[in-house]
């Protein structure tokens, strides 16, 4: 039997029990491929399934077919269930309107089609704002981010919008920022050379269209963590969760001895993995974990020569 418990910090769902966990959708991920072990989370928040037990990501880019929202009792249930499709941020009208089907040219369904495109958009406005929530949505399908990081981005727009904040910039650039700034405001890892990659805009558009919106928008954003990529990095060097561990251990010693500050979140995730692979015996190259992570190695090995002098680490190549 299968239980599913809640959990409160990052709203995952931990499979436990003497089952193999849940089989039903596309994910059908039984058991980790890592230790064996039955207890996988399903994070929804970040679209990722992980093991509770050594923290190995199974599955990116995980789907949640579940409603928005949250009912506790079967009378809450019915009396917010509901039909047609969810109202959702990512499409300008927010998918409130009646969408009218093509229909053959000799009938009169085809007609109303062609009057409600002349119609559904009804100015220059209007019709930059759908190009900008298209792409909102191609760079988060490229980045392969979850729908709640798309909504918010397209509801930071909207308030960018409200506030007359988009007259006069590159709509390429501001929907880029708005991005990358849900990303960081979520707790999904992403790097700005990523985003920039799949960018239309160069990354000195995208870093001032970042600092003019977090001060017109008065968002708050906090540092990324160095742990924050060493999941994601691991999986991309196929290395296993005991030097996801170790690398974890290692950015801990080095933020206690504020070895950290001044220095760049993924250079010293880069920078750890590379030490935990040599101590583990599973060794990768700074070409490696350069291509992994888009650090370069220059700084790969400055960082890795820091930490392990500082934390005497004994690192045999």
């Amino acid at each position: 039997m299968v239980t599913l418990e809640r959990d409160k910090k990052g709203g995952a769902d931990r499979e436990e029990g003497e089952g193999k966990g849940n089989t039903d959708g596309e994910e059908g991920v039984k058991e980790c491929p890592e230790c064996g072990s039955k207890g996988l989370i399903r994070d929804y928040g970040k679209a990722e399934i992980f093991c509770a037990n050594c923290g190995l990501v199974i599955m990116e880019n995980i789907v949640d077919l579940g409603p928005e929202w949250r009912a506790f009792d079967s009378e809450q249930m019915s009396r917010r269930t509901r039909v047609g499709a969810p109202m959702t941020y990512r499409i300008h009208d927010k998918g409130l309107s009646t969408i009218v089907n093509w229909g053959s040219p000799g009938q009169g369904q085809y007609k109303l089609k062609k009057l409600q495109q002349r119609t559904h958009i009804a100015n220059t406005t209007e019709r930059s704002f759908i190009f900008a929530l298209s792409e909102i949505d191609r760079m988060a399908c490229a980045l392969r981010l979850p729908v709640n990081i798309r909504e918010a981005a397209s509801m930071l727009y909207r308030r960018a919008m409200k506030k007359r904040l988009i007259r006069g910039r590159s709509i390429e650039g501001i929907t880029t920022a708005l991005l990358y700034i849900a990303c960081r405001q979520y707790g999904v890892p992403r790097t700005l050379e990523e985003v920039r990659e799949i960018s239309r805009v160069g990354q000195k558009e995208i870093s001032r269209a970042y600092r003019f919106l977090l001060r017109e928008l008065d968002l708050k954003v906090s540092p990324a963590s160095p742990v924050d990529f060493v999941p994601r990095f691991c999986s991309l060097l196929n290395l296993s969760g005991d030097i996801r561990s170790k690398a974890i251990e290692i950015i801990k010693k080095a933020t206690e001895a504020e070895l950290t500050n001044g220095r760049g979140p993924i250079g010293i995730a880069a920078a750890a993995i590379y030490i935990a692979a040599i101590l583990s015996g599973e060794h990768r190259t700074q070409k490696e974990v350069s291509d992994a992570t888009g650090v370069t190695e220059v700084t790969i090995r400055n960082r890795y020569k820091e930490l392990s002098e500082q934390l005497e680490i004994d690192v045999l190549l």
